[in-house]
């Protein structure tokens, strides 16, 4: 029996002995590279996911759509805020972190990141009093010279911060006088949004420090009908949407804020049904067509924050409607962001209340493509 087995054995091993001798060489060893993203084109789009079920974890995405591929993540800290250089070439991120993840030593920075390697080039650390909100185009922002960058700050009271970019240095503190964010308007003007429906503007001199300062008459009544913080860029500045439906268009071109007539988005029927926008980014506008793109909703007072069931496209001369687009009939849910871009073949991005990312013409409405779970809660979406 034992010389049975052994002859098995040996067998064995001589039938597998060509097949030891014929292994394959070892594979060559492997080296990690960066590599680069093509220059930015009007149809990327940068999707800040605050990542609210788990806050200090939020990060913005790259998206491009037209190939509707994820080109890359820049990491956000805990309830950041998110801008681009006037040349689009650079992301800054206003960040907090604590020494162990949800508490702990606080630091505040702002991190710079180079859009072609998505790498941090260098930050600038800030005092403990960032201002966490939710996220607008006001947390943080660039004179259009790109000389100086502005961080609101509230510790409960409200400044902000100077900053100069290029040397990686805080210049100043301004203190605002309760209002708050920060709207860059030229190469050394900032205006902050007050409590009284008013804007306060703050003039710089060269050096960062504050030369003069003025307050505007009211241009919304916070107590009948308050308007979204998230303002829209139009040519000269901002529209601001209020809860009711008014639109508020303000030229910061001057000296001071010029207010244009207010108008409605909304029908004495429209009001009758209890339309009004809504969501965390409540509107885009095509400023060469002169398109807005609104998520509405039906709801009543505190329904501010409901995503749109409808996106409404209005004429900004004629301030009429153009066109409503329901979104329930795309499989969509509601819309809580809208963002277009600016070239000649535009496309609409409209972000759900389920982290979908939908892409569609401007012109047409046609729906494109949805993109699933793109991040968490994303709530502001930039184009370059």
């Amino acid at each position: 029996m034992k010389s049975c087995l052994m002859r098995a054995a040996l067998l064995s091993f001589a039938t597998c002995t060509p097949l030891l001798a014929a292994a394959p060489p070892p594979l060559p060893a492997e080296h990690l590279t960066v590599t680069t993203l093509p220059p930015n084109n009007p149809h990327r789009i940068y999707v800040l996911d605050d990542a609210f079920v788990n806050e200090i974890d939020a990060r913005v995405h790259l998206f491009d759509g037209d190939t509707y591929r994820r080109l890359g993540q820049i990491d956000g800290g805990f309830n950041p805020g998110f801008n681009l250089s006037p040349d689009g070439k650079t992301s800054v991120i206003g960040a907090t972190y604590f020494a162990r993840g949800s508490h702990g030593a606080r630091t505040d920075v702002v991190e710079f990141t180079d859009n072609t390697t998505l790498s941090v080039t260098h930050e600038i650390v800030l005092p403990s009093k960032r201002a966490m909100t939710l996220p607008t185009y006001f947390n943080l922002g660039y004179s259009n010279d790109s000389h100086f960058l502005y961080v609101s700050y509230v510790t409960p009271a409200a400044s902000f911060g100077v900053l100069d970019p290029a040397k990686g240095t805080v210049l100043d503190e301004i203190d605002t006088a309760g209002c708050v964010l920060v709207i860059p308007s030229g190469p050394n003007r900032v205006s902050t949004l007050c409590e009284s429906g008013r804007l306060l503007t703050v003039t710089l001199d060269a050096q960062g420090h504050e030369a003069s300062r003025a307050m505007s008459e009211p241009f919304f009544d916070p107590d009948t009908d308050p308007v979204f913080v998230q303002g829209i860029p139009i040519t000269n500045g901002f529209a601001f949407l209020s809860f009711l439906g008014e639109v508020h268009e303000v030229d910061f071109s001057g000296a001071q804020p010029a207010f244009h007539p207010a108008w409605s988005l909304l029908s004495a029927a429209d009001k009758a049904q209890n339309w009004r926008p809504g969501g965390a980014q409540v509107g885009a506008i095509h400023r060469k067509l002169g398109k807005l793109f609104v998520p509405m909703h039906r709801g009543g007072e505190g329904s501010h924050k409901n995503g749109g069931t409808e996106i409404w496209v209005f004429d900004m001369k004629t301030h009429q409607r153009v066109a409503r687009w329901p979104v329930a009939s795309q499989k969509l849910s509601p819309v809580l962001a809208v963002q277009v871009s600016q070239d000649d073949a535009p496309i609409l991005f409209a972000a759900t209340d389920r982290a979908d990312v939908a892409v569609f013409d401007a012109l047409t409405g046609q729906l494109r493509h949805v993109e699933k779970q793109l991040g968490q809660t994303p709530w502001l979406l930039l184009t370059p």
